[in-house]
């Protein structure tokens, strides 16, 4: 049994618990320690037992809470070997005691065994996680990545559940306010997922077993959740599949509304 919850999710901060009945591990850990504590126990989560902290990449809407976490609760620390460099540089964290750079046979913690993939993100060196429980449930964490690579498309296939970035609509984007420079870096291939291109991988995917679609880092000020989730249903309806029963899809709330998923 596998136990979900994106606790935080789009520009403002990230921070996604995945469990088991043996603890959780939580992915990044971009808003306040603070923060992070109410949402676990709001969920009757002890925060004592997670037993690690998984991060994508060294942004700030990733790592705000996470110097405080483990200072306060001892949790290991893993990522790929840049973030982790870029974590010590600016005195986040250091690798040692309480962080280490993932293997390529993964880490296993509460049950779970996590293994790590590159996206494509203007970062040290940015990834995404795939996680398989005990009992062969798997999930996968796609985020941050400008664009979809044969890499990321290999860790999506045939999850239970995979939270994927649509961050931003194309149009509401290039006619916002924001300055070129950042439209140019949000848009290139390593910047943000867009929800066209979000959707378009959404049925390679259905037909290759994953059922479950989780949109998620969605952009405050270039996306609402309406139209995410309208792109990815209208791309898998006219593939021909049938919401509620070849697939679910939900758009992950910027701060948790309701409780645990559980797969």
């Amino acid at each position: 049994m596998a136990r979900f919850c994106p606790l935080f999710s789009g520009s403002s901060g990230n921070c996604t618990y995945i469990g088991t009945a043996a603890g959780g591990i939580l992915i990044d850990a971009g808003v306040s320690a603070k923060r992070i504590e109410c949402a676990l126990v709001e969920r009757e989560i002890d925060p004592k037992s997670i037993a690690a902290v998984f991060v994508t990449h060294e942004h700030s809407d990733h790592i705000s809470g996470l110097r405080v976490l483990v200072k306060r609760y001892g949790y290991k620390v893993y990522s790929s070997k840049g973030t982790m460099n870029a974590l010590a540089e600016n005195n986040v964290i250091a690798q040692g005691n309480h962080a280490d750079v993932m293997t390529r046979k993964g880490v296993a913690a509460a049950d779970l065994m996590i293994t790590g993939f590159r996206t494509s993100h203007d970062s040290r060196e940015s990834i995404g996680f795939r996680i398989q429980t005990g009992d062969g449930r798997i999930l996968a964490v796609a985020t941050d990545t400008g664009c979809m690579t044969d890499e990321v498309r290999s860790a999506l296939r045939g999850c239970d559940l995979a939270l994927i970035e649509s961050n931003h609509d194309v149009q509401m984007l290039k006619n916002g306010g924001y300055p070129y420079f950042l439209k140019k870096r949000i848009l290139c291939d390593t910047g943000h997922l867009s929800n066209d291109c979000c959707a378009a991988e959404l049925p390679a995917l259905a037909k290759s077993g994953t059922t479950r679609f989780v949109l998620g880092h969605l952009s405050r000020d270039n996306n609402m959740p309406e139209i995410a989730y309208k792109t990815s249903l209208s791309a898998l309806s006219a593939a021909g599949f049938i919401e509620n029963h070849d697939f679910i899809l939900e758009v992950a709330p910027r701060t948790a509304t309701r409780p645990v998923m559980v797969l």
